[in-house]
């Protein structure tokens, strides 16, 4: 797994950096038309998330991601093709949907084909995987973004689609992993009608907002409203990519079981107040302060970041039915996706638009929104207690484990992939 995860997000790193302007220089499309058409793929994506959850469930999550990353390098080759809006949205839509399909069935592999022992190590280590892959993936894309030309960036786009076969093929070596059968009585898609899940799913993506105060907010932030130099945009994000690598492992110990998943919630809420408030004072100094201040706020960022993952892959595990860990899966992936559509636009108006209040506003609503998540993890608990007395807690793994063996899952949160065309994004990020 770690393997594939790997070799998709090189493949994802290049799909990054390279289609806004494959699309914008190459293709000729008006940069409305490509946010336009990125926002319809992101939604296409948000709403087939549940669906091919179930289909995941019913058919065996192996068997659906290694299908679903063949499909993806086939459409992403056409990609190549592409000469209009409409002919980009005719591949892109139904990518979307293949997209949504794999980001399911990645989350319900673990679920099922991990000892329950080490399913949040294993989101943990993967994730950190998938930095390193985005890195590399984005390095070499910057040699193909030199030429600028239609060869370099068919070239790139032809890269992604490679990674995606290169996945599937080392994918199917994982033993298969058979379909759940669903009892004749229950309904089809059960994430859904699972309100406390639900109402989670909603609180996970207005918290992952936070994602685009690194990658929208803050750069215009720093080149229009601090005097800080502009190398220090990439600053930030070598301190948040480095961090992540080197401790997202060590950051989800304490949140095996529901309760502590709950407690991580509500420090990521706090520890995002913080870096707001930091944040906004860089508007107000000068000079190697400003400096400072910005690198200690990404500080402070990243181990929102850090917990904000390690509760929210807890959470999905532990609040999951047995024969439905594709919906609950696929369920979770909507919060990452709704984030990244609320996030251009709330973080940008709060903080470019308010200034330093804006920032102390949007510290705020995280960390009631972080609060709020641990308020639910307690509602869910309670619910399903009542429903099933002998039930018990349910934990996201044996809290008697041993935290030497630590690894991660992309597929959940997507972290750096971004909702560009969700489906060209090389799998998503952990």
């Amino acid at each position: 797994m770690a393997a594939a995860t790997f070799v998709n997000t090189i493949g994802g790193g290049l799909w990054i950096a390279s289609s806004a302007l494959f699309l914008t220089r190459s293709v000729g499309l008006s940069v409305t038309q490509t946010g336009l058409a990125f926002s319809i793929t992101a939604l296409v994506c948000l709403a087939s998330s549940a669906p091919a959850g179930y289909l995941t469930d019913r058919i065996g999550p192996r068997r659906v991601l290694v299908v679903a990353l063949i499909i993806l390098a086939i459409v992403t080759s056409a990609m190549t093709m592409v000469h209009s809006f409409q002919s980009f949205l005719i591949l892109a839509v139904p990518m979307a949907v293949v997209d949504a399909a794999q980001r399911a069935a990645r989350g319900a592999v673990i679920a099922r084909a991990v000892d329950p022992a080490k399913r949040l190590h294993a989101r943990a280590y993967l994730r950190s995987v998938t930095n390193v892959g985005l890195a590399v993936g984005t390095g070499l894309a910057g040699i193909g973004l030199a030429f600028d030309t239609r060869a370099a960036y068919v070239t790139l786009i032809l890269g992604n689609a490679a990674s995606f076969a290169a996945a599937a093929g080392v994918l199917s070596f994982l033993a298969p992993i058979p379909p759940v059968h669903r009892p004749a009585d229950s309904p089809r898609l059960l994430a859904l009608r699972d309100r406390p899940f639900m109402v989670f799913v909603v609180f996970d993506g207005m918290m992952a907002t936070h994602l685009g105060l690194l990658e929208v907010a803050l750069p215009l932030w720093i080149s229009f409203r601090t005097d800080a130099p502009h190398w220090t945009i990439s600053v930030l994000f070598i301190i948040n990519t480095v961090g992540v690598i080197l401790f997202q492992v060590r950051a989800a110990r304490g949140t095996d079981q529901l309760s502590g998943a709950g407690r991580a919630a509500r420090r990521a809420g706090l520890s995002l107040l913080v870096a707001c408030a930091i944040f906004s004072l860089s508007g107000l100094s000068h000079g190697k302060l400003t400096l400072g201040l910005l690198i200690a706020a990404a500080c402070a960022h990243l181990l929102a970041e850090l917990l904000h993952s390690a509760a929210g892959w807890s959470i999905s595990f532990g609040l999951a039915k047995a024969d439905a860990h594709g919906q609950y899966q696929g369920a979770y992936s909507m919060g990452g996706q709704l984030g990244q559509l609320l996030a251009p636009l709330v973080v940008t108006a709060l903080t470019l638009g308010w200034g330093a209040p804006g920032w102390l506003v949007l510290g705020v609503g995280f960390a009631v929104v972080g609060w709020s998540i641990s308020r639910v993890v307690r509602w869910a608990q309670t619910s399903r207690a009542e429903a099933d007395p002998a039930s018990g807690p349910t934990p996201a793994s044996d809290p008697t484990a041993s935290h030497a063996e630590e690894n991660d899952a992309c597929g959940e949160r997507p972290a750096r992939a971004g909702s560009a065309a969700g489906s060209g994004a090389g799998g998503g990020a952990g």
